[in-house]
């Protein structure tokens, strides 16, 4: 990327013609995120508004565009790491938050559980600890109050004001356990997303249906600060939603479908505040996984 394309592609941002316009944001979305400096450069020098607003669209385009190879390159390479998936897709409202301050909260959260663990506790006494760090020293709690707004999707968001709703809440819950490897993965539930305790020593790659929900301990539900709970409490959720028992309402679901269920609430929410574009834009995204 020349300076001088740059330069010379942000004199033609106020052209009128719109063709002109649609060409230079092309091509800027091709240079791609090295451009966003000089573009920000250039709006802040402009004293027009038709110029500045195209600018932010432009940044926005380029932004979008490594947001979905992002997704795209993790859902195919890296859909492991669950943290950075979470951190792609907080990006998308967010493209300038500080993903270091993130992993530090996180951090300190892992200390304070650490701190309270030693090698001859159960399960039930894993998690209990897990509860209190989370639920009670932390203080994190559901958003009853605003609970399908968008922000309870968004894990800066939910780090920072303590309040998520039941997939966020899981997410974070599931980090921690990973970190310390409790063995605990989320589940997919209609309408709900909650946590299962799998046997340390189950294979869950191998595991056929049968073999791994026999493994399964318990279930946690980290919107209500860690009730544990049972299968049978699972069959009379889906009874009230007059829905069959199927496998994938009770055995651990994959990262991608997190993030994919967690795109679908994004849409949600953004379709309840009118967010017509946003709506369209996470459409795409899901598309990558």
């Amino acid at each position: 990327m020349s300076l001088k394309e740059v330069i010379a592609l942000i004199t033609l941002l106020d052209d009128p013609d719109e063709d002109i316009y649609s060409q230079v944001r092309d091509r800027f979305v091709i240079l791609g995120p090295p451009a966003i400096p000089h573009l920000e450069t250039a709006w802040e020098n402009s004293f027009d508004a038709i110029m500045q607003k195209r600018i932010e669209a432009i940044i926005h385009d380029i932004q979008f565009e490594t947001l979905q190879k992002a997704l795209k390159t993790w859902a195919k390479e890296e859909q492991d790491d669950l943290l950075k998936g979470t951190l792609i897709l907080a990006r998308y409202q967010y493209p300038d938050f500080d993903e270091n301050k993130i992993r530090k909260q996180l951090a300190q959260i892992k200390q304070d559980v650490w701190l309270e663990l030693h090698e001859d506790l159960t399960a039930l006494e894993k998690v209990k600890i897990v509860n209190h760090i989370l639920f009670e020293v932390h203080q994190f709690s559901g958003n009853i109050t605003n609970y399908h707004a968008p922000q309870n999707s968004f894990i800066n968001n939910v780090l920072e004001s303590k309040k998520g709703n039941p997939l966020m809440l899981s997410v974070v819950y599931a980090l921690i356990c990973k970190e310390l490897s409790i063995p605990v993965y989320g589940i997919n539930l209609p309408q709900h997303f909650v946590l299962a305790y799998v046997n340390e020593n189950a294979n869950l790659i191998d595991a056929t249906n049968k073999s791994l929900s026999n493994n399964i301990l318990f279930y946690i539900n980290p919107f209500s600060k860690g009730l544990i709970f049972n299968q049978k409490d699972i069959d009379s959720f889906l009874k009230q939603l007059n829905l069959e028992p199927e496998a994938k309402y009770y055995l651990p679901c994959s990262n991608v479908e997190i993030i994919k269920r967690c795109i679908n609430n994004l849409i949600y929410a953004y379709e309840k505040l009118g967010y017509l574009e946003k709506v369209a834009e996470l459409k795409g995204l899901e598309k990558q996984l």
